[in-house]
């Protein structure tokens, strides 16, 4: 494995296969009594939010305490940094605790690479989350829930996404979602559609690994996987598009348009979920709906990435199996 996790650009077909493959045996954690394994005990991890945010914070605690590691938290609202501190100030400080890892969440693009190759700290960078560019973690947990889903727990091992056709829906301009997802797709060989309001793609999208189509329900019927995307408003300066109405009409998810879609196919959202805008409440409590199992897909994916980056030179089973024994 690499030294950090900046981006889903910088995963090979293999490493991306490795995680998800991890993931797997981190998974049965989950079913076990007690759910710990002893791989990162004595390392300690930061996890470094400049943003809000709910899942991704708690999914990463979760993966760190069942990997027995030691955790900070740390939460840019009431530290120093609403004083004015700068995050070089911040990785140094970090630095003097002998921090092993750092995840971090910020509003600007490229501050995790920054903080990466900045040589301010020696210590591994996995990247939560940085403005409107990557969200690598998130990219690998919807693929292991449509490798889950489509393929099978068993059945996926050592397999990639070949043939499989996703298709992301949305607020594609501000969503590092979509742009983490089409790298990770593409590398695992899945065909990936963007449909979003002309307003709503971003310059430039000709050169990324997908196609573009501004008609859901063309595409619906030819899908696998269908991911939903929140409307960003807190990133938006202008208005995208006419109305809420307007915007459901042509690009929200219903009981109908979902009909359409194959009897296999999947319904996803990274969350937190707008009901009744992008997706209806018929939808997104449907069997057919991932997201409760993208959230604990999530830990067992951040564990499996903490486990690479700090852990592991063996497999993740030798300390399964250990643990299983006593």
């Amino acid at each position: 494995m690499m030294r950090h996790l900046i981006s889903a650009a910088d995963l090979s077909r293999d490493d991306a296969v490795h995680i998800l493959d991890t993931a797997e045996e981190m998974a049965r954690v989950a079913d076990r009594p007690i759910k710990k394994l002893p791989a990162l005990r004595g390392r300690t991890v930061v996890n470094l939010f400049f943003e809000d945010s709910t899942r991704t914070r708690i999914s990463f605690e979760a993966a760190e305490k069942r990997l027995s590691a030691d955790v900070i938290n740390f939460a840019a609202k009431g530290s120093s940094v609403s004083k004015g501190e700068s995050l070089k100030d911040t990785a140094q400080t970090l630095e003097a605790m002998g921090v092993d890892a750092v995840v971090i969440r910020h509003g600007a693009s490229g501050a995790p690479y920054r903080l990466a190759t900045s040589g301010w700290i020696d210590a591994a960078v996995i990247n939560a989350g940085d403005g409107t560019h990557q969200h690598p973690t998130q990219a690998l947990l919807d693929a292991f829930t449509m490798r889950r889903r489509l393929v099978g727990p068993d059945e996926g091992l050592g397999k990639d996404l070949a043939g499989k056709r996703i298709t992301l829906v949305g607020d594609v301009l501000h969503s590092r979602v979509a742009r983490s997802n089409v790298d990770l797709l593409h590398t695992l060989g899945a065909e990936v559609t963007l449909v979003a309001p002309p307003t709503l793609v971003p310059v430039g999208v000709e050169h990324w690994p997908c196609d573009v189509s501004y008609d859901l329900d063309r595409v619906l019927p030819k899908s696998d996987a269908v991911m939903m995307l929140r409307v960003q408003r807190e990133r938006m300066n202008a208005a995208f598009f006419p109305t809420e109405r307007e915007y459901s009409r042509r690009y929200g998810l219903d009981g109908e348009r979902m009909a359409k879609m194959p009897a296999h196919a999947i319904v996803m959202h990274p969350g937190p979920m707008v009901r009744g805008m992008e997706i209806t409440a018929e939808v997104a409590d449907s069997d057919r709906c991932t997201v409760v199992e993208q959230v604990a897909n999530g830990v067992s994916i951040r564990m499996a990435v903490l486990y690479l980056l700090l852990g592991g030179n063996e497999p993740a089973a030798a300390h399964t199996r250990t643990e299983e024994s006593k």
